[in-house]
C-alpha cells in the first residue's frame, strides 16, 4: 500500500498540491491497516482508523483523505474498497466575510499613517500593506513574501504561493504610484530585499501585522457586520466581492469573468471563487434574478 501511496502523492504534487497533511494521514492509515495484515483499503478499517480523530471535523478529513486516495488507486487495482465519504456527516461551513466599505479602508490607512513614529518607515509600511491588500486581493502571506525584484513593470510577481503556483498580478497606475512613493522612503539595497519591512528594515512578521491590524480596526472605528471583529484576511474577501459586483450581466461574459478572477486571486478550484457570490445580499439577489430570468426565458422558448 505504501508504494501506491507514494505514487499518488508524487502525482498530486506534480500538479501543484503540497500534500503534507495528506502524506501524514495516509502513512498513518497504511500503518494501521498493515497491523491488521491488510494490503488494500477496506471500508471498515478506514472508518475505524478515521474514528480515532479527536473531533468530528478531523474524523471527516481523515476519511475523505483515504477516499481521494482510493478513487485514484482503484483505476489500477479494484481490490481497494471505497468508503462512504460522508460517513461521519460533517458539514464544512465558511464564516461569512466582513466586507469593508471604501470609507473603512480609507480610515484604516489613515490610522496606519498615525502609527508611531508618524511618517516613518513603520507607519508607511502598514499603510502601504493595507492599501496593497485592498486593491490586489493578495493573501497576507503572499504580500509579506514579496521582494523588491517582484515589483516588475508588468505587475507583482507572486512566487510559489499557497498551491505552489506562480502568477503575475497586474497593477493599476495609482497602485504603482503608491508603491513608488513607498519605495522612495524604503530605499532598498538590492532586489532580494523584502518589500514590506518594519522600522528596522526587517521583514514584517505575520503575528505582528495581525496584532497591529486588529488595533487599527478599533482606532479606525470599523464596526463589525456580525458578532466577530473584521479580520485582516477580509481585505482579500472585499476585493473579490467588489470584483464580482462589477461582473458583466451578459451570461456569455460572466463565466470568463469568473475564470479571470480565479486566476488573478490564485484559486486552484473555481468553487472557491463562486463561493463569494454568497458573501453579500446584493450578490445573492443578482444570482436569484439571473436564475429567474433564465427560467423565464427558457419557458418562453
Amino acid at each position: 500500500m505504501l508504494k501506491a501511496i507514494e505514487a499518488y502523492l508524487a502525482l498530486r504534487r506534480a500538479t501543484g498540491f503540497a500534500m503534507s497533511n495528506a502524506e501524514y494521514l495516509l502513512r498513518s492509515f497504511a500503518a494501521f491497516a498493515t497491523q491488521r495484515g491488510q494490503r488494500h483499503v477496506h471500508t471498515q478499517t478506514a472508518i475505524e482508523w478515521a474514528a480515532l480523530g479527536p473531533s468530528l471535523a478531523q474524523r471527516d478529513v481523515r476519511l475523505k483523505t483515504v477516499c481521494r486516495f482510493v478513487r485514484h488507486v482503484r483505476i489500477e487495482d479494484g481490490r481497494h474498497e471505497l468508503p462512504p465519504a460522508h460517513h461521519f456527516g460533517a458539514r464544512k461551513t465558511r464564516r461569512l466575510p466582513h466586507i469593508y466599505a471604501a470609507a473603512d479602508i480609507d480610515r484604516l490607512i489613515e490610522a496606519a499613517l498615525r502609527l508611531r513614529p508618524k511618517g516613518g518607515l513603520r507607519s508607511q509600511a502598514y499603510a502601504t500593506l493595507i492599501a496593497l491588500l485592498s486593491v490586489t486581493g493578495l493573501r497576507i502571506s503572499e504580500a509579506l513574501k514579496l521582494t523588491i525584484a517582484d515589483v516588475t513593470q508588468d505587475g507583482l510577481l507572486i512566487r510559489e504561493t499557497k498551491f505552489r503556483k506562480t502568477r503575475l498580478v497586474p497593477l493599476h497606475d495609482t497602485t504603482v504610484a503608491g508603491l513608488n512613493g513607498y519605495l522612495t522612503l524604503r530605499r532598498p539595497c538590492s532586489g532580494t530585499d523584502p518589500l514590506i519591512v518594519d522600522a528596522r528594515g526587517l521583514p514584517l512578521r505575520y503575528i505582528a501585522v495581525k496584532e497591529t491590524f486588529d488595533r487599527l480596526v478599533v482606532r479606525a472605528g470599523v464596526l463589525p457586520t456580525s458578532k466577530r471583529r473584521p479580520r485582516l484576511h477580509d481585505l482579500r474577501h472585499t476585493f473579490a466581492v467588489r470584483a464580482l459586483q462589477g461582473i458583466p450581466l451578459d451570461r456569455s461574459r460572466s463565466g470568463a469573468h469568473m475564470v479571470a478572477l480565479a486566476t488573478y486571486m490564485g484559486h486552484v478550484n473555481i468553487p472557491a471563487t463562486y463561493w463569494y457570490l454568497e458573501a453579500t445580499a446584493d450578490l445573492m439577489r443578482d444570482v436569484a434574478a439571473a436564475g429567474e430570468g433564465f427560467l423565464t426565458e427558457g419557458g418562453q422558448s
